[in-house]
């Protein structure tokens, strides 16, 4: 039985220190050497103040910022400690009625745009955290955008094209707008505390 003993302990100690200490200690390092931004959360500084994250969204509701995807995250919009889609089949009629206000929300705040409105902005995240919209429905906002701040629909237009991001390797992916930094540039350095709620 002592023979049998002493290898097991060995063993799980051996493995303990490997897969325990070593093994992370080493990824940590090697993330914070090589890509010490997204390792850290991937934070965007505005004024030497963290006023969010690349890859989580954020709650916008005011005519002059671009709104987000829906995010099914409880309790608050964009909880990064719960992250969840919303789990509504097609067939739900809570998800119809989700689609409906959404759409009645983004007809009462831009009543002239009757183009069609972009599913991603009636829809919910399958991660409810999705920092970025498609550039149809940046285009779909940028007439209330532009309205709301006084800016030419061109201006607007100027920033979306900055802000959108091509697939990634030129083929993985679709193309997309990441909202913060978005609204971020619209304020262009002012207002940020009025933008990130």
């Amino acid at each position: 039985m002592k023979n049998l003993l002493r290898p097991v302990v060995v063993m799980f100690v051996a493995l303990t220190v490997v897969t325990g200490v070593v093994y992370p200690a080493v990824v940590t390092a090697i993330g914070q050497v090589a890509f010490s931004h997204q390792a850290n959360g991937s934070l965007i500084e505005r004024d030497g103040r963290v006023v969010g994250s690349e890859i989580i969204g954020q709650q916008f509701d005011a005519p002059r910022y671009f709104w987000g995807r829906l995010s099914a995250t409880t309790p608050n919009p964009y909880n990064a400690g719960s992250s969840s889609g919303s789990n509504l089949g097609p067939t739900n009629p809570a998800l119809g009625d989700e689609i409906k206000a959404r759409v009645a929300a983004l007809r009462e705040f831009d009543s002239d745009n009757g183009a069609a409105i972009p599913v991603d902005l009636v829809t919910s995240s399958g991660s409810g955290l999705d920092p970025d919209i498609s550039p149809a429905a940046a285009a779909y906002q940028v007439s209330r955008v532009a309205k709301a701040r006084g800016m030419s629909a061109a201006a607007v237009e100027a920033l979306v094209a900055q802000a959108t991001s091509g697939r990634q390797f030129g083929l993985l992916g679709e193309p997309r707008v990441n909202v913060l930094k978005l609204n971020l540039a619209l304020d262009g350095g002012d207002g940020v505390g009025a933008a990130v709620r």
